[in-house]
């Protein structure tokens, strides 16, 4: 009873565990530097998360399914240069330069998926991998590596403007993540998702087309680079060829701090978020106390050897528990 007990003060420490450092963190900096806490600094806290979150929650549903996503800042980087070539062909309109970003972002996700699903590549890491150099290589060809500027007001209003001093690129990332929290959890789609990830032959023998949900999270992804993309054009009132090349591993790193496993089957949208925040502040905060770009890189890569390491204790302590369930 005692052990059973004790596992479950240790399984609630890591729900918990990434909403503590995150207030922890956020105190100490507080304390570190007086910049922290200025309005203007805590906004722009939420401007960063807010790209970090949009992909984390795309690379969530692949996680949950035991898959995993290279090709994200890539993905992210063609959608928006697609979306700045059809503007300089003429196009002006906001909303149809946005439609035009989105559906080349769920082409790159649909082609990754198909990668994995119908020509039966062994890993996600393999097909992803491949498509990442192929997506990066086209972004720079079609633009010439140059970056394309001018933007719609439209457009910088959704990643640049506030709303009641509100980011609205942050107001948009709750209205998503309130959605997928929905999809995730109150959906038949959602809980195939799940059972996929949990695992796959079973979900396969009670009837799941496990390769169509395969293909479904990848083209999520691949929507949700191409939604981050447009909110970061927004921000910056540019497409960059050579954008997102670290979103990749914010994203994993978010996913994983906030609660899912590599080995699938579990996750939430709200972990996520609490982990895209998380390192944003860090970054942030790195940013205040004048830390080099090379200290913030090797930060984040600790932070990532952490939340692996994290997720290995939390699936041990899970057998653990399992293996106590079943002696009593």
């Amino acid at each position: 009873m005692n052990k059973t007990k004790n596992l479950d003060v240790k399984e609630l420490l890591f729900k918990i565990g990434p909403l503590l450092a995150l207030i922890l963190l956020s105190l100490v900096l507080s304390f570190a530097t007086d910049d922290f806490l200025q309005v203007n600094n805590l906004m722009n806290v939420l401007r960063q998360a807010s790209i970090n979150s949009l992909i984390a929650v795309g690379m969530l549903v692949i996680i949950i399914t035991a898959g995993i996503d290279l090709s994200v800042g890539p993905q992210t980087a063609l959608s928006i240069c697609v979306m700045g070539l059809a503007m300089k062909a003429g196009v002006t309109s906001t909303p149809i330069l946005i439609v035009i970003g989105l559906a080349t972002g769920t082409l790159t996700g649909l082609i990754n998926g198909l990668l994995l699903t119908r020509l039966n590549l062994p890993h996600p890491f393999i097909a992803t991998i491949g498509s990442r150099n192929i997506y990066r290589g086209i972004a720079l060809i079609v633009t010439g590596a140059a970056p394309i500027m001018g933007f719609p007001k439209g457009i910088q209003f959704l990643g640049g403007g506030t709303t009641f001093g509100i980011p609205n690129s942050f107001i948009i990332v709750i209205i998503v993540y309130t959605a997928m929290h929905i999809f995730l959890n109150r959906t038949e789609l959602g809980r195939k998702i799940y059972s996929v990830g949990g695992n796959e032959e079973a979900a396969r023998l009670s009837g799941i087309n496990v390769k169509n949900v395969l293909t479904f999270v990848y083209t999520l992804c691949g929507f949700m680079c191409a939604f981050a993309g447009i909110v970061l054009v927004g921000r910056v009132n540019a497409a960059f060829p050579l954008a997102g090349q670290k979103f990749d591993m914010d994203a994993i790193a978010a996913v994983i701090i906030g609660g899912a496993s590599f080995f699938g089957g579990k996750g939430t949208v709200w972990g996520t978020l609490i982990g895209a925040l998380l390192i944003t502040v860090i970054r942030n905060g790195l940013n205040l106390l004048s830390a080099s770009a090379d200290v913030q890189l090797v930060a984040i890569g600790l932070v990532i050897i952490l939340a692996v390491f994290i997720d290995v204790l939390r699936t041990r302590m899970e057998e653990k528990a399992r293996r106590l369930a079943q002696a009593e």
